[in-house]
């Protein structure tokens, strides 16, 4: 029998013949628990991954107008549709948009992104844009960051 330790493919593999053999009492139960809750976190990440990529550009979208072009433009589309599409697939997912810890989390890592991108270091500390309201709504694109709306969500 594979080891978790030694071989995690390989013991992914028998233990997914030990199921569906039903020789329940082989399965190495510690750790087929911990690999489950870790799909849950690899969705969580997965979210907040696509999420910084989107405010990233948002970000650079409002504060450089002179650089706007298909290219930003296509990235924010295709990342509010990952997005959306990994809310259909896991709405469990959803209450993150709402979680002030997660969201500060996800705001200041995309705007290391921002900085490391633009060499600008002039975004606001919290975002200023409603996450479904905006920041998800298709078609929706920050102005200038004199006209950027300073409601929180």
């Amino acid at each position: 029998m594979q080891t978790y330790e030694h071989d995690i493919n390989a013991w992914a593999i028998e233990q997914a013949r030990l199921l569906r053999a039903g020789r329940f009492d082989l399965l190495d139960i510690e750790h087929i628990a911990g690999e489950i809750e870790d799909v849950g976190k690899s969705e969580q990440r997965e979210l907040a991954s696509r999420m910084v990529v989107l405010l990233a550009h948002l970000l650079k979208w409002a504060y450089q107008p002179e650089r706007r072009g298909a290219s930003w433009e296509k990235t924010i589309t295709a990342q509010r549709k990952e997005i959306s599409y990994a809310l259909d697939e896991s709405p469990s997912l959803a209450p993150k948009l709402q979680e002030p810890r997660w969201l500060d989390m996800v705001w200041a890592r995309a705007i290391a992104q921002a900085v490391s991108e633009t060499g600008l270091d002039c975004f606001p500390e919290e975002c200023p844009w409603v996450i479904q309201d905006e920041v998800l709504a298709g078609g929706w694109l920050p102005g200038s960051p004199a006209a950027v709306p300073r409601t929180k969500g």
